[in-house]
């Protein structure tokens, strides 16, 4: 019922659209390797290509963001309005995991071919049937969208190892770049609540010392697991996208939720 009322009303109802509905976000420390006495900063970023507008600490704008060292959590600290966003002391020497979960938002598609974009650039292009299914109409309608990003930042012997840190969607690094050899790639396990992603493309922007950025696709295997090849002195984001359907109550609530991982990195 509410699907043929949706397509009704959207005709008469006008959204305004978000301007990064397509964009990356992604933690962007000032210094991927530190000294043991030295200050942890990082700016948040979105953007393209692995370019992007820093924005500053905001409590209201995210769920999490803390810092995981050893199995401790500690809470990011910082004012409202603080840029970078991250600057804080580091907590001790070895492999340092700062997490970062925005706040929900969502934005609404004028055009049916940034959709379409949409969907094909990141792989989901099944998306685009199920619309057409539900009787959705092609132009007004809303998605929500979410980030989950996590950084690798190495204090003094950077020693120690990524791991799950209890994000919806997330990135792990299966070994640290910081201090093992990687001459095979960097092995990278994508998971969604907590379950691997098989068969998923894994989008990888690397970062050369002169800001040069290219850009590979990349999919996991059965066990969620894909092979980044790296190179030194380059700095790395990965990235991954869930979408999932939404049961829309209302004209006014999202149809779609894409829900985006990402990880940096930094090869010495």
């Amino acid at each position: 019922m509410f699907r043929r009322v949706f397509s009704v009303l959207a005709a008469v109802t006008t959204f305004v659209a978000a301007p990064v509905w397509a964009h990356e976000f992604w933690i962007d420390p000032v210094a991927f390797q530190v000294e043991t006495d030295a200050d942890l900063v990082a700016d948040i970023r979105v953007g393209q290509d692995y370019k992007g507008a820093a924005y500053s600490y905001f409590p209201q704008k995210f769920h999490r963001f803390d810092i995981v060292h050893n199995g401790t959590v500690t809470a990011v600290p910082g004012r409202a309005g603080d840029r970078p966003a991250l600057t804080m002391p580091a907590p001790g020497e070895g492999l340092i995991v700062v997490a970062h979960v925005t706040t929900d938002l969502t934005l609404t598609y004028t055009e049916w071919d940034k959709f379409v974009n949409f969907c094909t650039h990141k792989d989901f292009t099944w998306a685009l049937e199920r619309h057409k299914e539900l009787g959705l109409p092609d132009t007004k309608f809303k998605e929500a969208y979410s980030r989950h990003a996590k950084s690798l930042i190495a204090v003094g012997d950077g020693a120690g190892q990524d791991t799950e840190v209890g994000l919806v969607t997330e990135i792990v690094a299966l070994a640290n770049p910081y201090t093992d050899d990687l001459a095979a790639g960097l092995p990278v396990k994508v998971l969604y609540n907590g379950a691997v992603r098989a068969d998923t493309q894994v989008e990888v922007f690397e970062k050369a010392p002169d800001g040069t950025v290219i850009t590979t696709l990349h999919r996991t295997d059965n066990k969620g697991i894909a092979i980044i090849p790296v190179k030194a002195g380059h700095a790395y984001l990965v990235d991954s996208v869930v979408m999932r359907e939404l049961e829309a109550l209302t004209v006014h609530d999202p149809v779609w939720e894409s829900l985006w991982a990402s990880l940096t990195f930094q090869m010495p």
